[in-house]
Order: C-alpha cells, then sequence, then structure tokens
C-alpha cells in the first residue's frame, strides 16, 4: 500500500482493552455495532441485562479500535467516536487501544476504508474457527503504513478538507436533483394554464373509456409462470419496468377481465404508498398488476396518452390525490377519487404542441439527472482515489 511509510503490525501500536463488567440484570446497557466496509461504529439498541446471555460485557471508550469478529473480513473495523463512550459490546466485538505517542486514532479511521485493510482482515480471518472469524492475535498481525505522528495529523487533514468538499459537492448534486423533482409538475401545471383559452375543465372518467384498478386476486406467491406481475415499485419512477416483479400462468392472466388487462397507450396510476404517480403502457407485452394501481384506457378520439400522463403529473392533479387520499398507516386515493380528478383539455392539435414541448422539457430534465447520476459515480470514486494516495504518501 505505502512506497514510502513503514508498514508497522497492529501488535507494536496497540493493546487489548477488556474493561469487563459484570451482567446485571435491571440496569441497562448502550450497545455498539460496527458496519460494513469502513461504515464506522455506531449505537444499537440499548439492552436491559436480563436480555444477553453474556455474563460480562465490555465498556468502550473514545478512540478505542473496536472489531467484529465474524464480519472484519468485510471491513466491520472501527475507531470508537466520542458519543459511542460508554457503550457495551460483547467477546465478539474485541477491543483495542491505540499507543498515542504512534498513532493518531483519525489515520486509524481512515484506514479501515481502504481495500488493502480490508483484504488483510480478510486473509487473518481465513481457516480460524468458527465462522471464519478473525481471533484478537491475528488482528493485530494486520500491518498498516506508519509515518511520524505529524505526518500522520498532516495528511489526515488533507483527507478531511478534500471529503468535505466531496460530501459539499454530494449535497448539490442532490439539492439539484430535488429542485428538478419539485420544478417538473409545477411547470407542467403553469403549462396547462396556459390553454386556458381554448381549454376546458374534465374529469379523468370524461376522457376514458374505462378507469378500474388491478387484479382483487392475491399476488402470486410463487414465480411459477411466463406473464409478468407488477407492483407500485415497477411503475415508482414513472416508467415501467417489468424487471423485479412476480411471474403467473397464462390460466392467470385469462381469468382477467379486459378492463384489467393493459394495452399499448394504457395508463397505469399508483393509488397506494408512493400514490399520485402515472406510467404510460408502452409494450405490447401481455403483464397484469395489484389492485393497487388504477388502469386508465383513454378515449383516443379525446385525449392523448402522453397528454394525459403530463395532465396527472401536474403539481394541481397530485395535490387533488393528496385530498383525496385516506387511511393512516398507508395513504390510498380511492379508485371513485382517481376518476373525478380534474384538468384542463385543449384541442387534440394543441395537446400535440403541449406534448412536444413538455417532452422536450423532460428531455433536458433527464440530460440533467443523466450528468448528475455519472458525476456522483465520479465522486464516489473519489473517495477510494484520495485514500490511496493518502497511504502511498502522495497526498500533498
Amino acid at each position: 500500500m505505502s512506497n514510502g511509510f513503514p508498514m508497522v503490525p497492529l501488535k507494536e501500536i496497540v493493546q487489548p482493552a477488556e474493561r469487563l463488567e459484570t451482567v446485571i440484570a435491571g440496569k441497562l446497557y448502550r450497545q455498539v455495532g460496527v458496519r460494513l466496509w469502513g461504515g464506522g461504529a455506531y449505537e444499537r439498541e440499548s439492552i436491559d441485562g436480563s436480555q444477553t446471555r453474556y455474563r460480562t460485557l465490555s465498556r468502550v471508550e473514545a478512540d478505542d479500535i473496536i472489531v467484529n469478529k465474524i464480519w472484519a473480513r468485510n471491513g466491520s473495523v472501527a475507531v470508537v467516536t466520542k458519543t459511542l463512550t460508554g457503550c457495551y459490546g460483547s467477546g465478539e466485538f474485541p477491543t483495542f487501544t491505540p499507543d498515542r505517542t504512534k498513532l493518531e486514532p483519525r489515520w486509524f479511521h481512515w484506514l479501515t476504508k481502504t481495500k488493502n485493510f480490508w483484504e488483510q482482515c480478510d486473509e487473518k480471518s481465513q481457516g480460524t474457527s468458527g465462522k471464519n472469524r478473525i481471533r484478537p492475535e491475528q488482528f493485530l498481525r494486520v500491518t498498516i503504513p506508519l509515518p511520524p505522528l505529524e505526518e500522520q495529523r498532516r495528511i489526515v487533514a488533507r483527507i478531511e478538507e478534500l471529503t468535505a468538499k466531496v460530501e459539499e459537492a454530494r449535497g448539490l448534486r442532490k439539492e439539484v436533483v430535488e429542485k428538478l423533482r419539485r420544478l417538473t409538475p409545477s411547470v407542467v401545471a403553469q403549462t396547462l394554464v396556459d390553454c386556458l383559452d381554448d381549454a376546458k375543465v374534465v374529469t379523468v372518467e370524461d376522457v376514458a373509456r374505462t378507469v378500474t384498478d388491478g387484479d382483487h386476486l392475491p399476488p402470486p406467491k410463487s414465480d411459477s409462470g411466463e406473464i409478468p406481475f407488477i407492483f407500485i415499485s415497477n411503475i415508482a419512477e414513472g416508467k415501467l419496468d417489468l424487471s423485479n416483479c412476480k411471474w403467473v400462468s397464462q390460466q392467470y392472466f385469462n381469468s382477467l377481465a379486459p378492463s384489467r388487462i393493459a394495452k399499448k397507450g394504457d395508463v397505469l396510476y399508483s393509488a397506494v404508498g408512493s400514490y399520485g404517480i402515472p406510467c404510460l403502457v408502452d409494450t405490447d407485452e401481455p403483464f397484469c398488476f395489484q389492485r393497487h394501481i388504477a388502469i386508465i384506457k383513454p378515449n383516443q378520439d379525446l385525449i392523448l396518452s402522453k397528454y394525459l400522463i403530463w395532465a396527472l403529473s401536474s403539481s394541481d392533479v397530485f395535490d387533488q390525490a393528496t385530498e383525496a387520499a385516506t387511511g393512516s398507516a398507508q395513504l390510498t386515493v380511492p379508485l371513485r377519487n382517481i376518476r373525478k380528478l380534474r384538468f384542463l383539455l385543449p384541442p387534440l392539435p394543441e395537446q400535440h404542441h403541449i406534448v412536444a414541448n413538455l417532452d422536450d422539457l423532460q428531455a433536458r430534465v433527464d440530460a440533467v439527472k443523466q450528468l448528475q447520476a455519472e458525476t456522483q459515480a465520479e465522486l464516489d470514486a473519489l473517495l477510494p482515489s484520495i485514500l490511496d494516495k493518502a497511504f502511498r504518501g502522495e497526498l500533498v
């Protein structure tokens, strides 16, 4: 890992730390856990002493190094933060105290996020007792790059300066995506209002041949079949996704009423959970869906399917759906209220014009989102690159 720093085994710079306490029934114990892949230590749910099978627990303090014996091979090693002081771990979480004259705890914190460290922990876990647990003596054989203390602190400060900038960029990226998500329905609503002179107010049932919901039979329990059975999650992004679904038999599909069989050009509408999301059926492939998805079969003599999609996507219609939603545990828009959703309907030629403009807007939004996704991938790759340079002594 290091081109210029000496590699030092942990046994030379850390010591086992056991602050054992006998477990007492009736006493509340804060528990510490360790996330995988260098994700850090965290506080688990507290337990009463009567709820654990361990006779003793070990108390941790700030800057301790804590190891999950089973999952160390997957990067479950961390430095304890101040907020976790006073938490407890069982014998499955051995702890060690660093020699502060040789090792800066934050230096080790960043090391726990590196591939080389994970690989060493994995290697030291192989062939040990139980489920590939890493024994404390094996963990102490892991080697790390160790420059002088002042150099460790300098590099840590530089790492944290750069990662702060990465996190700031992530926050800005997320903010842009969220603004786009909120902006589009408002722009759609305003676009529809702009056609007010030659439009009339209609309801969904005014422009549909049928409005019904999906199959009321219980969802399939197995995947024995060739016809996709989709759920709300398959239309949650406003686009039909036939992956990650259940599968039903042709016989099951044939038992459905024609009004519950989606055809190309039909519109699906989520009615529960992530409600208020329309989705265009853009495939001739047969599929069926749960009852919490409404199916709208537009009257093509009155309305374009894509215009209906845009109308249902507007903030005005979403607000209507929200007002109509019922339930406490999970909001649901009843089918009768979906039929009554109101929007502006201009003549067909104007619909074509509006759809073209809004499709162009969506293409621009999608392009920004794609750029943001690429930027996110670049940001995700930055931290490993920063750490690799840091522990090679190349971070200036």
